[in-house]
């Protein structure tokens, strides 16, 4: 690009009305995606590409910048989507909700992810303008995905590659949930003495995308985890005994013991994240404290105001405050939680900023952040004598803002990145963050309910395990006294955490391109096994594509066309899971491959029937799979 910005349009109606779409949309799917999966996947590539698809291929007449505006506010929507869905779930677990309530849920998105953005302004000049150490390698990635589609007059291969990604997951959720040919997992568990023995895998084409985004490092990383929880822990327990059924001993095993030592890892994680950004935080704070002009060197790049951003802070902070008092009717627990928020949501921003700068937005250990941020807040409120249902809601309800504030700031961090780099405006694009936030916001409470509801054993339960809602849930509980949370198992996980903290700083120190990071680890730990099988297997599928090449470009040339095909995947199978429980909602039986009985729907397909299609279902799928990730050629960039 040249040094000069391109008097090209950036924020048109269009754009506008386009981008507030794919907020909604990137905001429902993610937040089936990470119920199920522990985990969210950038939408700044795929929306990008969307972008240019409409406006290019179908309106004839596009600029690259308005394609990062779109994708600018797409990603608000599955960034805040993490946020919430991390910990707004924690209050129906704790039984404080019945139901979700929109505008608690819908203020606490709010203020979380505006918070995140304001937050974040200051600190563009440290992480983003004067900062060449930070590679930002996924918004280095999205940016060289909106050049090559400006240079680029063919847009058929990337619409196909979504298209059929999208019918692929659609189609496989289709068939597993409403016409219930497939099962979900293949699983089994057999009991030798008094040790149980485990495996298994989910039969989602969703979670083979998941892997082959993340690729081979991170998804080793979390198949290590969950073997070291199911493969090795469960069978160290040693109780089989106790249960009639070693599948069932397994999860329980699994839910009530093993799944904590994950918990003691990311507790570990979380703290070394922090110390791993104390520079960072300084220069956020001297920035913040400095009040430097808003014009960059080039004198055309302003951020949002100062009287803006103190304005729609204050109106975040009222919002929070709000809703603290509406959770407990109390001002003193009111005014030392929004204390406690403001605090650690500018502490977690610089935090979350630093770490998208390093590792990419899909690798950030939110999970970490938003530990730590319940256990401050849970200490502080335990000191000053707070107990019971109001310490509970107080704690999450900190912990749900921070969470906000964290997903959302780093997001913001990476889009502004990819703004620098294509010439983009960045009060523009925090404008678009803006909006794209205030609408995402919007659908977060009904997707929850409606899921919630229309799920076999609803959030939480095995269908949609909210692992990270389901752990705050427990803490929660266990500080104010309610549960016996098992600390033995907590502190195996806080040993095994440093150890591999040391493995990965030995393996950082020989320049080995393999990293042990603690997070993914630790949430492998803490996620149901069956899902670490097919992301793993979505890992290797990354690591045969790009096998050969010689630097991180290349690589991520090679797989571009697997990551949009991947991404379609994801999102038509999360929205289709959305669309089936609003099928469901509105009492709609399935038709397909089923019979009456007596005014009750039953499968026509037998168990035994239905296990052979879903295996040659998942064959099949894997090999379309493949044929439609890999480029079409070796040679292909």
């Amino acid at each position: 690009m040249s040094d000069q910005q391109p008097a090209l349009p950036e924020i048109t109606f269009r754009v506008i009305v386009l981008g507030i779409l794919l907020s909604i949309v990137m905001g429902a799917a993610n937040v089936y995606v990470g119920l199920k999966a522990g985990m969210t996947v950038s939408a700044s590539i795929p929306a990008a590409v969307v972008a240019m698809i409409i406006f290019k291929g179908i309106l004839k007449q596009s600029s690259i910048l308005e394609a990062n505006q779109v994708q600018t506010c797409a990603s608000a929507g599955e960034s805040l989507a993490a946020g919430i869905i991390f910990t707004m779930p924690a209050l129906l677990l704790i039984g404080f909700w019945t139901e979700f309530d929109f505008w608690t849920v819908t203020a606490v998105a709010f203020s979380g992810g505006l918070l995140g953005i304001l937050f974040m302004i200051p600190m563009r000049r440290v992480f983003v303008v004067d900062n060449d150490e930070l590679p930002f390698p996924e918004g280095v990635a999205c940016a060289a995905v909106l050049e090559a589609g400006e240079e680029n007059e063919d847009s058929a291969s990337a619409a196909k590659a979504l298209v059929f990604g999208g019918l692929l997951g659609a189609g496989f959720k289709f068939l597993a949930d409403f016409v219930g040919v497939f099962v979900g997992t293949l699983e089994g568990a057999v009991a030798r003495g008094q040790r149980i023995f485990y495996f298994g895998g989910d039969l989602s084409p969703m979670l083979v995308a998941v892997g082959l985004i993340v690729r081979l490092n991170v998804a080793i990383l979390i198949f290590i985890g969950g073997a070291l929880g199911w493969l090795i822990g469960i069978p160290l327990l040693g109780r089989a005994g106790e249960f009639e059924k070693p599948l069932d001993g397994a999860w329980d095993l699994w839910g009530h013991e093993i799944r904590y030592v994950g918990v003691g890892a990311m507790v570990v994680g979380g703290i070394a994240s922090i110390f791993a950004v104390r520079k960072g935080l300084v220069e956020a704070v001297r920035e913040l404290a400095g009040a430097r002009s808003k014009v960059d060197a080039d004198g055309q790049s302003r951020d949002l105001g100062t009287g803006v951003i103190a304005a729609l802070a204050t109106l975040c902070i009222a919002i929070a405050g709000f809703v603290y008092y509406k959770f407990t009717g109390a001002l003193a627990i009111t005014v030392a939680s929004t204390i406690a928020m403001l605090v650690m949501a500018f502490f977690f921003t610089a935090v979350a900023s630093y770490i998208v700068g390093l590792v990419g937005n899909s690798n950030s250990p939110v999970s970490g952040m938003t530990i730590t941020a319940v256990l401050f807040t849970g200490g502080m409120l335990h000191v000053m004598g707070f107990t019971g249902m109001q310490f509970m809601v107080s704690t999450l309800g900190v912990a749900a803002i921070v969470c906000c504030v964290a997903c959302t700031s780093g997001d913001v961090c990476n889009d502004l990145k990819t703004g620098s780099m294509v010439g983009a405006t960045p009060f523009r694009q925090q404008i678009m963050q803006v909006i794209g936030v205030l609408c995402a916001s919007l659908v977060m409470a009904p997707v929850l309910q409606l899921l919630h509801d229309q799920t076999d054993g609803g959030i939480g339960g095995k269908n949609l395990s909210a692992p990270q809602a389901s752990l705050f849930a427990n803490l929660a509980r266990g500080f104010a006294g309610e549960i016996d949370l098992p600390w033995d198992m907590i502190r195996i996980g806080a040993g095994v955490g440093i150890v591999i903290l040391v493995i990965d700083a030995m393996l950082k120190s020989s320049g080995s391109k393999f990293r042990a990071y603690l997070m993914p680890i630790a949430v492998g730990m803490y996620l149901p096994f069956g899902l670490a099988t097919p992301i793993l297997i979505g890992g290797l599928m990354a690591h045969f594509i790009t096998r050969g090449c010689a630097t991180p470009a290349e690589e991520d040339k090679r797989m571009h066309k697997g990551v949009l095909f991947g991404s379609g995947v994801i999102a038509g199978e999360a929205l289709m899971g959305v669309a089936l429980a609003g099928i469901a909602a509105l009492e709609v039986k399935r038709r397909i491959g089923l019979e009456d009985d007596g005014g009750e729907a039953t499968y026509a397909v037998g168990e035994s029937t239905k296990l052979f299609l879903s295996g040659a279902a998942a064959a099949v799928a894997l090999v379309f799979f493949w044929r439609m990730a890999k480029p079409a050629s070796r040679n292909s960039t």
